[in-house]
């Protein structure tokens, strides 16, 4: 078993064991199973390093259930929006995921290099440092699998995905929670970073 396929088990054993399976509608087994194809095409093709993060496509299990989802200290994350408004926030061109249902982001990062800039400025940057934004979608499994990260930090916006009205989500600690919010693309806030990966892989890329 390479280091990659390893820490993808590892990653849906959390999975799992946070209910997704239960917001997919599906049983246990099969929701493990929707994974077998991208574990296997890892394991043939050892070129990814553990510095992954596990991702389930918004067709297996709906953003806006999935905040609730996490948990940092026994805490359960939290929204203000409504169901409807977090589902308004869709990647935008360019950063459109790989075929699902679960994708992986290589080197994901809470953008800490970028804190302190307004959302069009830091996708900008991170243009020209090769780099590309997280999503909401990814930016969730940041907050699942990585819980440590986000309360190190504190927080970050994912400038992967926009609303039709121009923001951004953003999810940062409150009330000791992972709390899913926005900003304008245009506000600046000294604590949010700019979330960002080196690579997104799907199971068609890994089978080349």
């Amino acid at each position: 078993m390479s280091q990659a396929s390893d820490e993808v088990l590892k990653q849906l054993d959390r999975l799992v064991a946070l209910g997704y399976p239960d917001v997919a509608d599906m049983s246990a087994a099969a929701f493990r199973a929707l994974a077998s194809p991208l574990v296997h095409a890892l394991e043939l093709n050892d070129v990814l390093t553990d510095e992954i993060l596990l991702v389930p496509t918004r067709e297996l299990v709906s953003p806006e259930s999935l905040i609730a989802r996490t948990s940092i200290n026994r805490h359960a994350g939290f929204t203000t929006m409504p169901p409807r408004d977090i589902a308004s926030f869709e990647p935008t061109e360019g950063f459109e995921p790989p075929e699902g249902p679960f994708y992986l982001v290589v080197q994901p990062h809470t953008g800490t290099c970028y804190l302190n800039r307004e959302p069009d400025v830091a996708r900008k940057l991170m243009e020209s440092d090769d780099r590309l934004p997280l999503t909401m979608e990814e930016g969730l499994a940041i907050a699942t699998q990585h819980t440590e990260w986000l309360e190190a930090k504190n927080g970050f916006n994912l400038l992967g995905s926009r609303s039709t009205d121009g923001r951004v989500p953003s999810i940062w600690m409150s009330q000791n929670s992972a709390r899913l919010g926005s900003v304008w693309p245009n506000s600046k806030h000294t604590w949010l970073g700019n979330a960002y990966c080196m690579a997104r892989v799907g199971v068609s890329l890994l089978s080349r």
